[in-house]
């Protein structure tokens, strides 16, 4: 995978995302940083912020959060196999996002998107939708 950083090195954390394969672009990582989506050990994150062996990396892309542990460092982006091996999920990580995701498949779709308008019928079942009291 090219240049592979050594423990006690760091490795700017727009380029690390990249590397790993969290983004398709080093742009779009950077978007991300600087728009709140991305803190290291606990705190928000600039694109050059340096990142070590150990450090903590919470990231949200879209409704999902991830929880990662940064293992290894490198400035290079490589095949997904060796990327995987970059950083490592936590177990709330993997848990929270599977129930996310459970959630979300089960819960009700109203995407009109393809259709146009929603139907009288949807837009009766929608307004019945609003006004039910919450759980």
């Amino acid at each position: 995978m090219g240049t592979i950083s050594k423990s006690g090195e760091a490795v700017r954390l727009d380029k690390w995302l990249w590397a790993a394969r969290l983004f398709k672009t080093r742009s779009l990582a950077a978007k991300a940083i600087s728009g709140g989506k991305v803190q290291v050990n606990g705190r928000r994150a600039k694109r050059a912020s340096n990142l070590h062996v150990g450090d903590r990396v919470r990231l949200r892309k879209g409704p999902y959060e991830y929880q990662l542990v940064v293992q290894r460092l490198s400035e290079h982006r490589g095949p997904a196999k060796e990327a995987v091996t970059l950083y490592e999920e936590t177990a709330e990580s993997v848990q929270a996002r599977e129930r996310l995701k459970a959630q979300r498949k089960a819960a009700p779709s109203f995407s009109f998107r393809d259709r146009g308008k929603p139907s009288k019928r949807e837009r009766r079942q929608l307004r019945r939708l609003k006004r039910s009291p919450p759980d």
